[in-house]
């Protein structure tokens, strides 16, 4: 009897903490070739789109002229909306040819800050085309890791890079660790496995996130691919899709903006 009230102690108290932890806010999202092919209304809509997070990681932002600036506008108009965001771009990554992408984070900046401008994980760039980029977030001076990743298309075998990333991961991460991105797998797929077996999980579970070019009876998403994975020092409190589509007749401008919804993850740090 005496251990089972200890036990019951203990979990209140652990549960104390998580509450009294910070929730945060994490949006990751495939915005299609973002870059000077975007224009004012579409990031004012995207910016609308995100704005309640507290990070969003950014995949497909382009490498040459314009990208660096689309997330730099993004940015800036985030700043009109009542809150301040900071951000950071990744360098090109070390792609074959027209396959090299730069990765984006934008952030609220009241409760999270940063010591460094994050790294491309070079240790990858011969088993992945395009090298994952880390960034160490800080929140109350406790360090929470964000991976943001883009893999190859579903047909050139992007389960390779998914298994040399995932066992880096597990090699290399002991602090907290969000991998967010663009994985072109299904997160039922067995390439998971390890990761899962080593305590990750994925955020959005059977929920497609990826836009059809037309409506096939009234149906315009396709592929769930977009996935947010989290350590087992993370508690998550809710996480989905963000379908700012909604109905057929509003396919066609929303492909505007991107051919991916964003996914998102409210979670607290056990740190």
């Amino acid at each position: 009897m005496l251990k089972k009230i200890i036990l019951l102690a203990f979990l209140l108290f652990q549960h104390s903490l998580f509450s009294q932890s910070k929730q945060l806010h994490l949006i990751s999202w495939n915005i299609q070739d973002f870059g000077k092919t975007k224009n004012s209304g579409e990031l004012e809509k995207i910016a609308d789109i995100i704005k309640g997070a507290d990070i969003v990681a950014i995949q497909e932002v382009v490498a040459g002229y314009g990208g660096a600036q689309a997330v730099a506008k993004l940015t800036a108009i985030l700043n009109r909306k009542g809150s301040k965001w900071d951000y950071v771009i990744s360098n090109p990554t070390n792609s074959p040819k027209y396959v090299a992408e730069r990765y984006a984070f934008v952030w609220k900046t009241k409760h999270i800050k940063i010591k460094n401008r994050g790294r491309l994980i070079k240790e990858l760039e011969k088993e992945i085309d395009r090298e994952p980029f880390l960034l160490d977030f800080y929140i109350n001076g406790k360090k929470l890791s964000v991976l943001n990743f883009h893999s190859r298309p579903f047909n050139k075998n992007p389960q390779s890079e998914i298994t040399a990333l995932t066992n880096y991961c597990i090699k290399t991460f002991k602090s907290p660790l969000i991998l967010a991105g663009d994985f072109n797998v299904n997160e039922k797929d067995v390439v998971f496995n390890s990761l899962k077996n080593s305590g990750y999980a994925p955020a959005v579970l059977g929920k497609k996130t990826t836009l059809k070019k037309a409506c096939n009876k009234n149906n315009y998403l396709n592929h769930a691919i977009d996935n947010i994975f989290y350590s087992k020092n993370i508690i998550k409190t809710e996480s989905s899709v963000i379908d700012f589509v909604s109905f057929c007749e509003n396919l066609t401008n929303a492909r505007k903006l991107s051919d991916h919804l964003p996914v998102y993850l409210n979670f607290s740090v056990l740190f």
